[in-house]
């Protein structure tokens, strides 16, 4: 079983597209909507959706917003009591086209075995890049400590649809959904399967183009988790702390309080 993850917050008018595109897909037994914090549009279009296609999309909603990445581990856990063998994770606002991709994702991780199938979303990247932009050198950084360089580039779980097995699911703290690089540290350390299973340059992705300040906040929130993954690989205590710079971005707004009461099922 095939299920999807599709996180959202006020993604009105997005959300609906970015169903449409994983139905039209028909790999998908379920696909979970998480829904925090979204405002009523959001939410109408939700249901909407769910309405048309009730055995397949479950909504899930939270009054209050999980913060970045958290509704993935909801995701996730939900995912894996469901009996998923494979679980797909799509942001909400990702309305571009991209089905054959996806679709391509799917099967070649399927027929390949893959425990963590991920995307090149920057597949005509210079290395010359890679080394003087720094999101891409932390990256770099923890794909090189981890063995993975060659297989994967600069590809992480932050960044674009990837597709993971119940393998990897059974293994990975829910907690470390929420700080997406952590998965491959967790997936070498149990030597599961990891490789590119697709491309998709990030401009075709159509994520929502947002300001200066949210992209910088993003910046610092996915080196931050870079760094935490490289503590991990390096067996230190974790840290979001590297040249006298502490990389928080969004990271503060993680509600790890929240997911906590989730799983003891005292939240839905």
């Amino acid at each position: 079983m095939i299920v999807a993850i599709v996180p959202a917050q006020n993604e009105e008018y997005r959300l609906g597209r970015v169903l449409q595109h994983l139905l039209s897909i028909k790999y998908f037994s379920r696909i979970f909507v998480i829904l925090n914090g979204s405002n009523k549009l959001t939410l109408q279009e939700a249901e909407q959706m769910q309405q048309q296609h009730p055995h397949c999309i479950t909504l899930v909603s939270f009054s209050l917003p999980l913060g970045i990445d958290v509704p993935r581990a909801v995701g996730a856990n939900l995912a894996y009591t469901s009996g998923a063998d494979y679980v797909l994770f799509v942001d909400g606002d990702m309305v571009g086209e991209y089905t054959a991709e996806i679709t391509e994702l799917l099967e070649t991780a399927i027929r390949t075995k893959l425990d963590l199938a991920l995307l090149d979303c920057y597949p005509h990247l210079t290395e010359l890049t890679t080394f003087t932009e720094p999101l891409f050198y932390y990256r770099h950084l923890v794909n090189q400590q981890l063995g993975l360089e060659e297989q994967i580039r600069i590809a992480t779980p932050s960044h674009g649809p990837h597709l993971i097995s119940r393998r990897l699911l059974q293994v990975v703290p829910w907690e470390d959904y929420a700080v997406p690089p952590t998965l491959l540290v967790h997936a070498v350390r149990h030597q599961l399967k990891i490789a590119l299973a697709a491309a998709i340059p990030h401009a075709q992705l159509g994520s929502s183009i947002k300001n200066e300040l949210h992209n910088k906040l993003i910046t610092d929130t996915i080196i931050g988790d870079c760094l935490e993954a490289l503590c991990m690989i390096n067996h230190r205590p974790r840290s979001r702390y590297h040249a006298g710079k502490l990389y928080i971005g969004y990271h503060d707004s993680r509600r790890f309080d929240l997911l906590r009461q989730f799983l003891a099922g005292r939240i839905m």
